[in-house]
């Protein structure tokens, strides 16, 4: 299996994925999810890992003791706020030019990246707290916000209140929602779900760019 099968697979079976590392880690489980939040939203070269699929199933987890709630958002949310911290001082360094030949360069996709920053000069501080609810562009946000040398005190208010907003409403989402028989037996096809409505304002501004055009 290839890393992006695996990766695809990880995500729409996240729930059982997720009983697998409860069940071989423990406590040590709040690390590891600690670890995928930080890493998907703080390095600006992976921004494909499970982010509103991961919080959705710890929740629907957590309605089952197999996770502590407020252990779970406390987790989240500081993954979430110091993953963007962590790539808001990698933009502020590596500016918005990024020489095609470089690492980052050869990584990053310029395309999303140019997109995230038409989004962030339209909206400005609220772009961090929408950029939550939109995978891909979510990592790319505090990249640019960093690399157009947003003041830090300003960029922070905004990160945190995406932060808690994202991981409340994700989180809860699953813990009130995720266990009922319809959504249990049919959850692969909840989480492609969530991850279309999640990309639907990116669809939309794209399609709204082109018709400009």
């Amino acid at each position: 299996m290839s890393f992006i099968q695996g990766l695809i697979d990880f995500i729409l079976h996240i729930d059982e994925h997720l009983v697998e590392i409860i069940q071989d880690f423990g406590i040590w489980s709040y690390g590891i999810i600690f670890s995928i939040v930080f890493v998907e939203t703080g390095v600006v070269i992976m921004p494909f890992l499970p982010g509103d699929s991961l919080l959705f199933a710890s929740g629907a987890l957590a309605a089952m003791d197999a996770f502590n709630l407020v252990t779970l958002i406390i987790v989240f949310f500081l993954a979430a706020v110091l993953g963007d911290t962590l790539n808001y001082h990698i933009g502020k360094k590596v500016g918005l030019t990024i020489s095609s030949n470089s690492f980052l360069g050869r990584i990053i996709n310029q395309e999303k990246m140019d997109a995230a920053q038409r989004f962030f000069n339209k909206h400005g501080g609220k772009t961090i707290v929408f950029a939550r609810f939109m995978p891909f562009i979510r990592t790319f946000i505090p990249f640019v916000a960093g690399a157009s040398k947003m003041n830090y005190s300003y960029f922070l208010v905004y990160n945190a209140l995406g932060g808690a907003l994202w991981v409340l409403i994700c989180t809860l989402a699953g813990y009130f929602f995720g266990n009922i028989p319809v959504i249990k037996e049919n959850f692969s096809t909840v989480i492609l779900i969530i991850i279309f409505i999640s990309v639907l304002p990116a669809i939309i501004g794209a399609f709204r760019s082109k018709k400009k055009v």
